[in-house]
């Protein structure tokens, strides 16, 4: 009795990628749900006008915003932004990062609501502080079709 000759299997080398996909599938969908929620910023209405962007290869500005109530909100580069009840305090925090980076811009977010006396005290505040060039913010006009 002769035994069949056994045939020997080789070993597979083949990755399954099955679970990577599977695992790629769930963190595309975590952070597909997470990214809205993470947006950062003051929410306000700005004028409606045309103007020149900030040059790309600009230092990240600091970014003032005013809303409606007239509460000041401080935004550094790509930080959470910071609430000020007081102008003379928003004032000196700007002041402080302008010494440790002097290009910084600084830009304001006025809700176009905001009476116009409240820009123009930040303004005024801000220059008394040490900024000498402060840029307004604005939303591009909606094109007529």
């Amino acid at each position: 009795m002769n035994a069949a000759p056994r045939k020997r299997r080789r070993p597979v080398a083949e990755i399954n990628v099955v679970p990577y996909i599977d695992v790629m599938l769930v963190l595309l969908i975590i952070f597909m749900v997470t990214a809205p929620l993470i947006t950062q910023g003051v929410k306000v209405d700005l004028p409606k006008q045309t103007s020149k962007p900030l040059p790309p290869d600009s230092h990240p500005a600091a970014v003032v915003s005013v809303t409606k109530d007239g509460t000041y909100y401080l935004q550094m580069g790509s930080n959470r932004a910071e609430q000020y009840k007081d102008v003379s305090e928003l004032a000196a925090v700007v002041a402080a990062q302008r010494k440790i980076d002097p290009k910084t811009p600084v830009v304001i977010r006025g809700d176009g609501a905001v009476p116009y006396a409240k820009v123009v005290q930040l303004m005024g505040t801000l220059q008394g502080a040490g900024v000498d060039n402060v840029g307004l913010m604005t939303d591009p006009p909606e094109e007529k079709k």
